[in-house]
């Protein structure tokens, strides 16, 4: 696999830059607290029939469908909704993908299309978030070098895990603060992993 660079340094979002990104009706900011579970062993198989569900919607349209994010390593605390990275030809082409999937059960909800033309729809529950990519996405290629660096290493799996309860305990009302909370950590474990800056 490619080494992509390390994630460039940035300040948690603003609340007019999380406005922006929202698509419909959805609040641009949690509504309820940020709950870190302990791991769930159903976990895998939630993700199973996610992936089933995108693969019918979108045939050979779908290059890849990966359980990314923390649900995807055994033992690790995560909130109870399962991330899935989608890489399509073109995530900016909505048409070619959004409908079949809204057909499915998927909704558009992020779009953000200064960042690798990151686009994300959520399950009516928001119980799966699915991420679209395209093609030798640099921030596809992280998630999968650090769930599976965390999948094989203990001590950076529970290290990462603490943080993540630490930085829900203390911004349980704002995703941008508590993914900002997480991202050094996450750094400092990509850098373990082999990355480099820029």
């Amino acid at each position: 696999m490619r080494l992509p660079p390390l994630p460039a340094p940035s300040a948690p979002l603003t609340p007019q830059q999380m406005a922006q990104r929202v698509v419909g009706d959805r609040p641009a900011e949690v509504t309820s607290p940020i709950t870190i579970s302990p791991y769930d062993p159903r976990w895998p198989e939630r993700f199973r029939r996610a992936q089933t569900r995108i693969r019918a919607a979108l045939g050979d349209r779908a290059q890849v469908v990966e359980h990314v994010g923390s649900t995807a390593v055994p033992g690790l605390a995560a909130k109870d909704r399962i991330d899935i990275d989608l890489i399509v030809a073109d995530p900016a082409d909505e048409d070619a993908y959004v409908p079949a999937l809204a057909a499915a059960g998927f909704t558009l909800r992020t779009r953000e299309p200064h960042w690798y033309e990151h686009r994300c729809l959520w399950t009516d529950n928001h119980d799966v978030t699915l991420h679209v990519f395209g093609p030798d996405c640099d921030e596809h290629l992280r998630h999968l070098i650090f769930r599976d660096w965390l999948r094989g290493h203990p001590a950076d799996r529970d290290r990462y895990a603490a943080r993540k309860y630490r930085t829900a305990a203390e911004h349980p009302m704002s995703m941008a603060h508590y993914t900002h909370g997480k991202a050094d950590v996450i750094v400092e474990i990509l850098e373990r992993a082999g990355l480099k800056p820029a």
